[in-house]
């Protein structure tokens, strides 16, 4: 386990851990937002690597630990698609139960949004890969507050920093980010991975998001 890394230690081996598998690409993205992005930090491949999978989860684990505190949620509910095996995994290490979100209310059985036991009242805390403008998690915190329980934090591996830690705010929910995507840049950029025009061109896609 990582307890004893300091937060800095961490940041450094996450951003060793995304470049190592190529997760940043430039060009032109379409986002989940429908925003156009030129670089993409491709989370969605992690699970494919084991080694680097388990020791995010366990990153994961041990920042709700000490970020958040176990008595402070029931439950971990993961956001679909991305944020769901980060979500499971660090759902059983931490010992919680594990609940997820479908994109969509299935048509047939019991046509739930939510799949796992939600009791009224229940705390929980929602996990996803990452977060630009928040949408996906506000609309997961509605979901759940409909079926009965209380959101008021939410995790994620990375912030895109382009307004979604202030969308979540509005519906009353704090978010805990590992990382943000500013400091993943000036750190591949530090260690020669990524180049100068490379670097302003994500920093000036921070700008442009927070502007909006």
């Amino acid at each position: 386990m990582h307890t004893q890394k300091s937060s800095e230690a961490i940041k450094a081996e996450i951003c060793k851990i995304l470049n190592k598998i190529g997760a940043l690409q430039f060009g032109a993205f379409k986002l989940t937002s429908g925003k156009i992005s030129p670089y993409y930090i491709d989370l969605r491949i992690i699970p494919s690597f084991p080694d680097a999978f388990q020791e995010i989860c366990e990153f994961y684990t041990d920042f709700i630990k000490n970020e958040i505190g176990l008595k402070n949620f029931e439950r971990i509910v993961g956001i679909p698609v991305a944020g769901i095996p980060f979500a499971s995994v660090t759902a059983y290490n931490l010992k919680k139960p594990f609940l997820y979100i479908r994109k969509g209310v299935r048509l047939h059985g019991r046509q739930k949004r939510i799949e796992g036991t939600l009791e009224p009242g229940a705390r929980v805390l929602l996990i996803d890969d990452l977060i630009t403008t928040g949408l996906s998690l506000r609309k997961a915190a509605k979901a759940i507050t409909a079926e009965g329980g209380v959101v008021t934090d939410a995790v994620a591996l990375l912030d895109r920093e382009e307004g979604g830690k202030e969308e979540l705010h509005k519906g009353r929910i704090r978010l805990h980010a590992l990382l943000s995507v500013e400091e993943v840049a000036n750190r591949l950029y530090e260690i020669g991975t990524i180049d100068q025009e490379q670097l302003k061109t994500i920093l000036k896609q921070i700008k442009k998001g927070k502007k909006k």
